[in-house]
């Protein structure tokens, strides 16, 4: 008897062992999972920022301003255009 109740005994240890490290591990990859939610809901916004600050970048009237002020271009008239004829026939134009 004093046997089986030892036996007994350890089992009920080794299992409130096992359960209190199940918990643990539980409870850290818990942890775990919502700090990956948090970093996922910070690069979520931080991608939607930058998409915000591309579709900002690429707007018609900014890259036209940066084409005059950085590359000294401006905008093809009919005044500044020279035709070019060649020789077998076609004609395309050139802005000066």
């Amino acid at each position: 008897m004093t046997r089986l109740n030892l036996v007994l005994l350890l089992a009920v240890l080794a299992s409130a062992l096992y359960l209190v490290r199940t918990q643990y591990e539980s409870r850290r990859l818990y942890v775990e999972l919502e700090k990956a939610t948090a970093k996922n809901r910070m690069l979520e916004a931080e991608n939607e920022r930058l998409q915000v600050e591309k579709r900002a970048q690429a707007t018609p009237l900014r890259v036209e301003k940066l084409a005059k002020d950085k590359l000294q271009m401006r905008t093809v008239t009919p005044a500044i255009t020279q035709y070019v004829s060649h020789k077998d026939g076609t004609v395309t134009g050139v802005a000066k």
